[in-house]
C-alpha cells in the first residue's frame, strides 16, 4: 500500500522549505556490527547476519519511535532495503516515518563501493535497481542515497565518480523520486581541498546539464573552505545541500555545519554518538533528544 501522491507535494514542500536535518539511519553490511558496537551489541551477541540486522532494527526502531524523534526538527530519515521491508510499531518504516513522525523516507539504493581505482572508489553495478526503485515507490519513499568515495585529487577519478552519480540520478529521478548524489571526500586525504576544487566543477557541470524539472540534493563532506560550496546550493536544480559527519566527532561537525550556510546536517554516526542499548528509556531519551537539538541548531544555519 503505497501513500497518496498528494504526500509526495507535501514532504518536496517540508525538505525545501522547513528547517531540520536528515538522519541516516542507512548503515547496512560491513558498517553494521562497528554501528553495533558503538551501541553497546558486541560481535558476540549475534551469530549471523539476520540477528544482526534484527539487533540494528531493534536500534533503529528505539530512535525512531521515541518521543524526541519527530519532524519538528528532522526533515528526513535514510533507511537502507532491509529496514524498508520491516515495520515499526505495526506500520511499514516508510508509511511509519511519514504518517506518525511526519519525516520524509529516503532509501539507501547503492549497493557498496568498487575497489579503488583513479584514487576513487565508484559504486558497484545495480543490476536490480529499477525493481528496487518500484518498491520504494510503492512503499511511498520520496527519495534515495548513493554513495562514492574520492580519496586523491585525480582529476579523472573524480569526474568519473560524479558522471556515474548523475547517470544513476536520472534514472532515479525519471521514477519520480529525490536523488541524494553523495560523491564523499575523505576527510584524512592529504590532498582534501584539491580534490574539493575539482569535485565542486565536476558538479556544477552536470547540474547544468539537467532540465528544470530535474532537481536533485547532493549530500557532502564538508569543506575545507567555509560556504565553498555556496553555488551548489544557488543552484536552480539543487534541493539541498547536505552534509555528512564522515567521522568528524557530533561536535565537530556541527561546528562546521554552523559555519556552512544553507548546508543542513545527514549525519549517521554523529547523530548516534552517545546512545547505547544498556540505557534506560529516559537516559536513551535525553540522550537523543540533545543530539537532535544540537544537530538541528547548527543546521538553522
Amino acid at each position: 500500500m503505497s501513500i497518496e501522491s498528494g504526500s509526495i507535494a507535501f514532504m518536496l514542500e517540508k525538505v525545501t522549505t522547513e528547517d531540520g536535518f536528515i538522519a541516516a539511519l542507512d548503515q547496512s553490511g560491513g558498517s553494521t556490527p562497528k554501528a553495533l558496537a558503538l551501541y553497546g551489541v558486541e560481535d558476540g551477541e549475534f551469530a549471523n547476519d539476520e540477528q544482526m540486522y534484527d539487533l540494528v532494527h531493534q536500534m533503529r526502531t528505539r530512535i525512531v519511535t521515541n518521543s524526541a524523534f519527530t519532524g519538528s526538527r528532522i526533515l528526513g530519515a535514510i533507511l537502507f532495503e532491509n529496514t524498508l521491508d520491516r515495520e515499526f510499531e505495526g506500520k511499514s518504516a516508510a508509511q511509519y516515518l511519514w504518517q506518525e513522525k511526519q519525516v520524509v523516507p529516503f532509501l539507501k539504493v547503492d549497493k557498496g563501493l568498487c575497489e579503488e581505482n583513479n584514487n576513487v572508489q565508484l559504486m558497484k553495478a545495480m543490476p536490480e535497481l529499477d525493481s528496487l526503485l518500484d518498491k520504494a515507490v510503492s512503499q511511498g519513499v520520496f527519495g534515495t542515497k548513493m554513495r562514492s568515495v574520492i580519496k586523491l585529487a585525480n582529476q579523472q577519478g573524480i569526474n568519473d565518480i560524479v558522471a556515474q552519480q548523475f547517470d544513476v540520478a536520472k534514472q532515479i529521478l525519471a521514477k519520480g523520486l529525490i536523488p541524494i548524489i553523495e560523491p564523499e571526500v575523505d576527510i584524512n586525504s592529504p590532498e582534501k581541498a584539491a580534490i574539493e576544487a575539482l569535485l565542486k566543477t565536476a558538479l556544477l557541470n552536470e547540474l547544468d546539464k539537467l532540465s528544470s524539472e530535474q532537481k536533485v540534493m547532493l549530500k557532502l563532506t564538508l569543506p575545507e573552505t567555509n560556504n565553498f560550496y555556496a553555488e551548489c546550493i544557488s543552484h536552480e536544480n539543487t534541493i539541498k545541500v547536505v552534509a555528512l559527519s564522515g567521522g568528524y566527532t557530533r561536535e565537530q561537525a556541527n561546528e562546521k555545519v554552523t559555519k556552512n550556510n544553507g548546508m543542513i546536517a545527514s549525519f549517521s554516526r554523529a547523530l548516534t554518538q552517545g546512545l547505547s542499548a544498556k540505557q534506560s528509556d529516559i537516559e536513551f531519551t535525553n540522550a537523543l533528544d540533545s543530539a537532535i537539538n544540537s544537530i538541528f541548531n547548527a543546521s538553522k544555519t
